[in-house]
């Protein structure tokens, strides 16, 4: 028996050597892209530098549920470069407390996503509006896909 942990003992430490050196080696390849364009969404340019979405201005709407009803949101964002350059969120409320919340998500929206990469923003809550933001984010979705160069 002491032959036995003595024979496993070499290779336990000899797997965990390589186990150490495989994970300072992956760590060491991440940051080594060179990506200078800006995102990685589908049929991103970005090796190339080249932008992955065609500038434009785009509109899409974007459907949430509240506890009490389904809203829907219209999004409508500028692109150039990538990067949204306006924003404009324009809602249809059906419940006074979704009024609130739209309200307080379409005048805080501008501040949070003009200026960022499209393929950067996922927003979760602006303003104290937390639901809004899924149908924000189902509009950036349809806009990528409809942009997308």
């Amino acid at each position: 028996m002491i032959r036995t942990a003595v024979a496993t003992r070499p290779v336990r430490a000899g797997a965990a050597v390589a186990a150490v050196a495989g994970i300072a080696l992956l760590a060491g390849c991440s940051p080594a892209s060179t990506d200078t364009g800006s995102g990685n969404g589908a049929g991103s340019g970005s090796d190339t530098g080249a932008p992955a979405y065609a500038d434009g201005t785009y509109t899409a709407d974007g459907t949430y549920n509240t506890p009490e009803s389904v809203e829907t949101i219209s999004v409508t964002v500028t692109l150039a470069d990538d990067v949204i350059t306006e924003v404009d969120v324009e809602g249809d409320p059906q419940k006074a407390e979704s009024e609130q919340y739209q309200g307080q998500f379409i005048g805080g929206i501008a501040d949070v996503v003009v200026g960022q990469d499209i393929d950067e923003i996922s927003v979760s809550r602006v303003a104290g509006s937390s639901l809004t933001s899924g149908g924000f984010n189902q509009a950036i979705e349809a806009i990528k896909a409809e942009a997308a160069a």
